[in-house]
């Protein structure tokens, strides 16, 4: 196991999960974003991507089992297309970043993602093409290196015209293509030892039943107040996490 983690740091991670996997079911993104902040003082800066990346496919593939009948093949395929070769080169670049750096890149993408996201909001229903796979290809990049930037693709989904339901099932199953590329590379570089896919698979596990409860509430409750409840986590998560990664740097 990681050196100070305590059974109860592990109860914490568990139900911060279980949250992040009811915003992840009824916005479309949740875990990444939301857990950062709560693993790297727990687990390190170093094994804050590839932990998330292994449990983002468990959560993805229960995301996607749960709306599979609104899942957008079409645009998946575009932007996977795409996205698998930057995705793979952006884990790799991940690889050789310090505790510190990692720290400092996570905070900044948390935080630019929420402009990024309410930019490609204004396009909804116009970006498609040519446009969609420079905007998958570009995701694929941040997605390999970082945690976080499932935003990033819900905002892409929604300018390319999706919404609702289906944005959810698309996001999803894209995500569970690329993050298997994603493991794939931290494993060969050695990022995964047994004590990160233990953690991963608790994270995992434990969203699993929040998905299937968001389903419940998708529909009954207000998406909009939800995703500005999720910004200001973020903003505050991002500080955060470029506070103590400067704080590192400077030691």
């Amino acid at each position: 196991m990681f050196g100070d983690v305590s059974l109860w740091h592990y109860v914490l991670v568990a139900g911060v999960a279980f949250l992040a996997g009811v915003a992840g079911g009824v916005t479309g993104y949740g875990p990444g974003l939301l857990m950062p902040p709560i693993l790297l003082p727990i687990i390190g800066a170093q094994a804050v991507v590839p932990v998330i990346a292994v449990s983002a496919m468990l959560s993805n593939a229960s995301r996607l089992y749960a709306f599979r009948r609104a899942f957008d093949p079409r645009r998946a395929m575009l932007i996977v297309a795409v996205a698998l070769p930057t995705s793979a080169l952006g884990a790799y670049g991940y690889t050789s970043l310090s505790g510190a750096g990692v720290s400092i890149v996570i905070g900044a993408v948390l935080m630019l993602a929420i402009p990024v996201r309410h930019g490609l909001a204004r396009l909804k229903g116009h970006l498609d093409g040519p446009g969609l796979m420079a905007a998958g290809a570009g995701f694929g990049l941040l997605m390999g290196g970082t945690a976080g930037t499932g935003v990033v693709l819900l905002s892409i989904l929604l300018a390319a015209g999706l919404n609702g339901a289906a944005v959810i099932a698309t996001d999803a199953g894209i995500s569970l293509v690329l993050g298997v590329v994603k493991v794939g590379v931290f494993q060969a570089a050695g990022a995964l030892p047994l004590a990160s896919w233990v953690m991963a698979v608790l994270i995992g596990l434990a969203a699993t039943p929040g998905v299937f409860l968001a389903r419940r509430l998708v529909g009954t409750l207000s998406e909009g107040a939800h995703i500005r409840v999720l910004d200001g986590v973020v903003v505050i998560g991002g500080l955060v996490l470029i506070l103590q990664g400067l704080r590192a740097l400077m030691m």
